[in-house]
């Protein structure tokens, strides 16, 4: 039986992961996400519901356009994919539980913020009030109204840690080193992890940019990097392996 919730949940994580990269490309430009149809980002021609068929279509049409020929970025194939194995991962991991949920949100907020913040450098601010009402209602419900406020405290405490990164970053290198978006997302962060956790999501975030950034700086590339979809990894990676507190001091020889 689990094996078919995991198939379900995969070829739901693939229909979603399409609806997922919708929302990234068009909530930074104010576009309707919810009533507007998909049209081809090249002749603008309504898509049809056999043009969406998550990875069919996209192999079926052999990466073009049904209308104007014209090559179709596989991000969204990529995007869909990559969703529907994590909502199957979500489910072997946490079966049906209130941390299921909440794996749930974290990969919606993955593949929305990686495509809208690699695109525009942007993290909507309605889709990180949306998820932080979405993960309170599940927090509340899993261990209280206490535990929801305690972990508001957390959010609070997160964002000012990222905040005086920020100026700190801002004065020694003379420029802006982080978004308004990192900033406020680290809110989100707080409600998920408890605040030891979120700086270390924060350090390690930091780390996976680094050879990314190396790369781009090698390459002679004047680019800015997007912080928002490292510190989501770093955040998914946390919550699914589920490492605690005392793993990270262990890890320290703190404990």
């Amino acid at each position: 039986m689990k094996i078919l919730y995991c198939i379900i949940f995969f070829i739901l994580g693939l229909h979603m992961g399409s609806f997922f990269t919708v929302i990234g490309f068009r909530s930074p430009k104010g576009e309707d996400y919810v009533r507007g149809r998909s049209y081809c980002d090249n002749c603008h021609h309504m898509l049809s519901l056999l043009d969406m068929i998550p990875i069919l279509s996209f192999l079926f049409l052999r990466g073009k356009c049904r209308y104007c020929k014209c090559k179709i970025s596989p991000v969204s194939t990529y995007m869909e994919l990559f969703t529907g194995l994590l909502f199957l991962l979500a489910f072997y991991i946490f079966g049906f539980s209130y941390d299921f949920g909440i794996a749930l949100g974290i990969i919606s907020l993955l593949i929305i913020i990686s495509v809208s913040d690699i695109t525009y450098y942007i993290i909507p601010d309605e889709i990180l009030i949306f998820f932080s009402g979405y993960f309170l209602i599940l927090l509340a419900l899993k261990e209280g109204v206490m535990g929801a406020l305690f972990h508001v405290l957390s959010g609070l405490f997160l964002f000012g840690v990222m905040y005086m990164i920020m100026l700190i970053g801002d004065h020694v290198f003379k420029k802006e080193t982080l978004g308004g978006g990192d900033i406020k997302l680290m809110f989100v962060f707080g409600l998920l992890l408890n605040p030891l956790l979120g700086v270390v999501s924060i350090f390690l975030g930091s780390f996976l940019a680094l050879p990314v950034s190396l790369i781009l700086l090698l390459l002679k590339k004047e680019k800015l990097v997007p912080f928002g979809p490292f510190l989501m990894i770093s955040l998914a990676f946390l919550f699914f392996t589920q490492i605690d507190t005392q793993m990270i001091l262990g890890l320290l020889g703190l404990s």
